[in-house]
């Protein structure tokens, strides 16, 4: 058997030294930048019609920046974020609706929407101030600062919604898809979270996509890795050991392509944020791991010249594709931002599997000088 000078334990161990050295420090939504420079204390993704609420909460002066960010249903449409202090839906709310005007200059206008049949440009409830608009790539963005009333408490109910097309100065009628009518939830100011009604179906597409490239490139090619270097020097496991590994690779490319797939969907669906990294290694290890599927067609028989260079080639890229991939699930963890018990979980399953190859690498190289000693004393006849 030959040993390359690195094993999977190696491997992990880089991994983890390299998402601990360079860490990913984006939560979501974070790569969101605007020209104004504004900064905030907190991002949501909100779970519904692609939209973002960026804040920052004020206690001493009771006040809530915000920055809103969302695609208007259609280019000359509009969006709208609210507070509704008396109900959960669209009626009650205190609205910033924002769109073009007639001159094609962004502009926010106030509605204080008592019933579904009059909506038209009134005060709010509440004191608002630094209104302002901006127009970005495909996205509108509606800037505030507002002043809570005293009765609202630091959770409270939020609204938000896009549309098709400003009618009269004023906002026309939107969809009533289910993405418009769920897109209502909570907002938390002092855990810092806000929560969207219904689930959201972006959020679980999220989840699906962290959980299939957790499984494909983070678990299930690293044991594949594990299963090649250390159960082949036992003759009683060959041909098993390279059957178990093809296996666990091809599943793994299979999960894998399925996570890439769910991914370039949500980037499709995510106009105005991008996560460069991350897309990036997530299209390195497609097309890497892609190109090593081909070693099981292209895998000469051992006696062959070829083979030698058949092994670096095939080796070169698994390990390369070990590292990427342990990699980006850490950028993938970090985008996501879930509970902290997550990201424990996987870092316990990468060092259960650095704990098992540490064991089966001193068990190999035991097993290879006991069968080269053996070797070395058998008399010559």
């Amino acid at each position: 058997m030959a040993f390359l000078p690195f094993s999977p334990l190696t491997i992990i161990a880089v991994a983890l030294l390299a998402t601990l050295i360079s860490p990913s420090q984006s939560l979501t939504c974070t790569s969101q930048k605007f020209t104004s420079n504004k900064l905030y204390d907190r991002c949501s993704d909100l779970p519904r019609l692609t939209s973002y609420l960026h804040w920052s909460y004020n206690s001493g002066k009771k006040t809530l920046a915000i920055a809103f960010v969302a695609p208007p249903a259609k280019p000359d449409g509009w969006i709208s974020w609210a507070i509704n202090p008396t109900g959960t839906g669209m009626a009650g709310s205190q609205s910033l609706v924002a769109f073009k005007d007639s001159k094609g200059v962004m502009t926010v206008k106030t509605y204080n929407i008592s019933s579904y049949s009059s909506i038209v440009a009134s005060k709010l409830s509440f004191e608002v101030s630094d209104i302002s608009a901006e127009s970005s790539g495909g996205n509108m963005m509606i800037f505030a600062t507002v002043a809570l009333p005293g009765d609202l408490g630091t959770t409270f109910n939020q609204v938000w919604q896009v549309g098709p097309a400003v009618v009269n100065g004023g906002p026309g009628r939107h969809d009533f898809q289910p993405e418009n009518l769920n897109a209502k939830g909570t907002l938390d100011l002092l855990r810092g979270e806000s929560n969207g009604g219904g689930g959201g179906s972006r959020m679980k597409k999220k989840n699906i996509h962290g959980i299939l490239n957790a499984v494909s490139w983070g678990i299930l090619f690293p044991i594949g890795a594990i299963v090649a270097r250390y159960l082949r020097v036992f003759q009683s496991a060959d041909p098993a050991w390279f059957y178990l590994h093809a296996s666990c690779q091809v599943s793994a490319y299979a999960i894998g392509v399925a996570g890439w797939g769910t991914g370039l969907k949500l980037g499709s669906e995510s106009k105005g944020v991008t996560y460069s990294s991350h897309r990036n290694i997530g299209i390195a290890l497609f097309c890497l791991a892609t190109v090593q599927i081909f070693a099981l067609f292209l895998r000469p028989k051992k006696d062959h010249k070829y083979r030698y260079y058949w092994n670096i080639y095939h080796h070169g890229l698994g390990y390369s594709i070990l590292v990427l991939g342990i990699i980006n699930v850490f950028k993938g963890l970090d985008i996501l931002d879930p509970s902290k018990k997550w990201k424990s979980a996987y870092v316990i399953v990468l060092a259960a599997l650095g704990v098992i190859a540490l064991l089966l690498e001193a068990i190999t190289w035991v097993v290879v000088l006991r069968r080269k000693s053996s070797r070395s004393t058998k008399p010559y006849t």
